[in-house]
């Protein structure tokens, strides 16, 4: 009963608007939003919420990514229904585009290493595809099956995880310092879906097909560790196709995975919902749970873990979090079918 009650209060909380983070004491920022099926990004200021541009890219703008210094953005461009994709080289201060490359089909959700060197990029073929950033050219491809569809890349430079959704039910490590060499994998338990990272703990979470949660594997063991369930359901059954789970609200699944900068919690969005487990203890309690307005697609931080960002493809718009109190601070209106985005520094 007493759970109960909390979450009823933090579902109410949730949906008041908060005080905004103390802007003052941190960097100007600014929020890329990718908009799948337009053919737009929309740019905003994450401090007031303002829309700073909209930045036309091409046909069904889907991954987004930065090097750590920020000095340039690469976008994926799906272009879906043919036969080639792309990759677009934005300059984020004079916002112009500075390069075009073509790839495999319907490039999706894109990695960029820390250093800005190698952009892996996921398509449709089954392949990732292996660019190199400064060169602007395509090296080499490395064949995972599935649907090459999520990519993380570790932050010290050394590794990139490839989660392809089908058959493989694994996620993939590539070895970056030595030729872009395969070096294992993770399997899970079903088709995996959004990733998260927790390098420093040694740890990566997967979204994975029917289950309303994420499963917890150990880096160095390559084994899954926990499979951890939302307190919150998403729907009376499972779905025929075993993706997500019936309902209510329709046709739900977990579609937004990420750890919050300094490796204390992990976020997950599942359909309507927003859950939040902490990482101390090991045991992955979940220690926040609430409804969101509409259904989540994705979910990004801030990179000082200031705010949160959750990408409603559905209705158009991205809702953003003071992630430390937990609270909707105000819903930005996108374009159609917001998905992957990323939140830079603005330079000095």
């Amino acid at each position: 009963m007493l759970r109960l009650l909390i979450s009823l209060i933090l579902a109410v909380t949730i949906t008041v608007s908060a005080p905004t983070v103390d802007a003052q004491s941190r960097p100007p920022s600014r929020l890329w939003q990718t908009n799948a099926e337009g053919d737009d990004i929309h740019i905003f200021d994450v401090a007031t919420g303002a829309l700073v541009k909209r930045l036309v890219v091409g046909k069904n703008p889907h991954g987004v990514a930065a090097p750590d210094d920020g000095h340039f953005v690469v976008v994926s461009v799906e272009n879906n229904g043919a036969s080639a994709g792309s990759l677009v080289w934005i300059d984020p201060e004079s916002f112009a585009i500075t390069g075009r490359l073509d790839v495999g089909p319907e490039p999706h959700a894109i990695a960029i290493s820390p250093d800005g060197r190698w952009v892996y990029v996921p398509c449709r073929d089954g392949d990732y595809w292996v660019v190199d950033a400064e060169a602007r050219r395509v090296v080499t491809r490395i064949s995972t099956g599935g649907r090459p569809h999520n990519t993380v890349a570790s932050p010290d430079g050394r590794f990139m995880f490839l989660s392809p959704m089908g058959k493989p039910k694994s996620v993939t490590i590539v070895d970056l310092r030595d030729d872009h060499r395969v070096v294992d994998k993770i399997p899970f338990s079903a088709s995996v879906r959004p990733p998260a990272l927790a390098y420093d703990r040694g740890l990566f979470f997967q979204h994975v097909d029917s289950l309303n949660g994420f499963e917890v594997a150990d880096i160095k063991t390559r084994s899954v560790i926990a499979r951890i369930e939302h307190s919150a359901g998403l729907g009376m059954r499972a779905a025929p196709a075993k993706l997500g789970f019936l309902g209510r609200d329709g046709f739900s699944r977990c579609h937004g995975l990420a750890v919050r900068p300094g490796e204390e919690e992990v976020w997950s969005v599942c359909g309507q919902h927003l859950s939040i487990h902490e990482l101390s203890s090991g045991n992955f309690e979940e220690t926040f749970s609430s409804r969101l307005g509409a259904k989540g697609y994705w979910l990004i931080f801030s990179p000082d873990g200031a705010y949160a960002f959750v990408a409603a493809a559905h209705e158009d718009s991205v809702y953003v979090f003071d992630a430390e109190r937990k609270t909707l601070l105000r819903t930005l209106k996108a374009g159609k079918g917001p998905k992957r985005a990323l939140v830079l520094n603005e330079t000095p």
